[in-house]
């Protein structure tokens, strides 16, 4: 029963995150990818937790995997918020020095 309750969980979770985030306008984008990388944080430590109690090997993988996709996730969404953040900074015009 475990298995079809984390699935249940996973499920409830995945849909209430779409439907949370595609209602949102797009002015507080920006806002809210700096949130969500702090959120993408919290769930690449939950994946560490993970790694470090899985016991078999195909565990230890799928951990591995999980730590792997999450740290990815959270530093390029620091990336896409950097390149966000530099659009809307004043361009230099020609001529003036900096």
């Amino acid at each position: 029963m475990d298995g079809f309750l984390y699935l249940y969980v996973f499920v409830l979770a995945a849909f209430t995150g779409y439907e949370i985030i595609g209602r949102v306008p797009v002015i507080l984008h920006t806002p809210l990818m700096s949130g969500s990388n702090f959120v993408h944080g919290i769930v690449l430590v939950g994946a560490m937790v993970v790694l470090g109690h899985a016991e078999g090997t195909t565990e230890k993988i799928i951990g591995f995997i999980a730590v792997l996709l999450g740290a990815g996730n959270a530093a390029g969404g620091y990336v896409v918020t950097e390149r966000m953040l530099e659009m809307f900074k004043p361009s230099e015009k020609k001529g003036e020095a900096k």
